[in-house]
């Protein structure tokens, strides 16, 4: 009997294909503006407050209005007394042929690609133009101070807040960053704010983005009835 022929030589296998095709989706980017906000902005402004005063279990002390917000936030040119930045998150780029609303400030846009989408509940509640899908998903609210130690003037962070869903991504730091770039791009000494004790996750997070908490000190404050009776005191 003849002997079988061998078998053929293997085919060589395919080399993988490392890139993946055009047409697949990479994670879940969402698109982000810091912004200067203004007077039409109020609205989202007192929301975010309020959402805050709950976070912080503060809402006794709440009696913020968008006509109280309105008559004081806007009366000078940003940087020179009450600043609002305002976060606002899309899934379409924004546009950056746009002229900002104020000679000051160049909005910050950042491309953040997620694992999963982001659900807010809330959205209809904190979108400017209900006719794209720009939502506002924070702020931060700053004022000139001064240091008689440095003899510069800086900026105190009165407000800083993410709402819920947009939390642990990368957007706080995106709002104390902006707050900070500014100061050292008008030569200021540095950047305060306070904490509450109990928020241990913002803690740990400024003390991530380097900042010193300065355990010695306390807050000390004159509002309402307090502050109202030095109307009668004599000097």
């Amino acid at each position: 009997m003849a002997a079988a022929a061998p078998p053929p030589p293997p085919t060589a296998a395919p080399e993988p294909n490392m890139v993946p095709p055009l047409t697949s989706p990479i994670g879940h980017p969402i698109f982000s503006r810091i912004r200067l906000a203004t007077p039409s902005d109020v609205p989202f402004i007192h929301k975010l407050i309020h959402q805050m005063a709950v976070f912080e279990r503060l809402t006794h002390l709440f009696s913020a209005t968008e006509s109280g917000l309105t008559s004081t936030l806007f009366t000078s040119r940003p940087f020179q007394s009450f600043t609002v930045f305002l976060l606002e998150v899309s899934r379409s780029p924004f546009p950056t042929t746009i002229t900002s609303p104020s000679p000051d400030f160049t909005p910050f846009l950042k491309t953040h690609n997620l694992d999963l989408p982001i659900e807010d509940p809330e959205s209809y509640n904190f979108s400017p133009d209900m006719l794209n899908d720009v939502v506002v998903a924070g702020f931060v609210l700053f004022f000139p101070n001064y240091s008689s130690f440095l003899s510069k003037p800086g900026f105190y962070i009165e407000d800083i807040f993410v709402r819920e869903p947009y939390r642990r991504k990368g957007f706080g730091s995106m709002l104390l960053t902006a707050v900070t770039k500014q100061a050292v791009k008008m030569g200021y000494g540095r950047v305060e704010w306070v904490v509450l004790d109990w928020n241990v996750n913002a803690i740990k997070f400024y003390e991530q983005m380097g900042a010193q908490i300065l355990q010695e000190w306390r807050v000390c404050r004159l509002t309402g009835d307090a502050l109202e009776a030095f109307d009668q005191v004599n000097i």
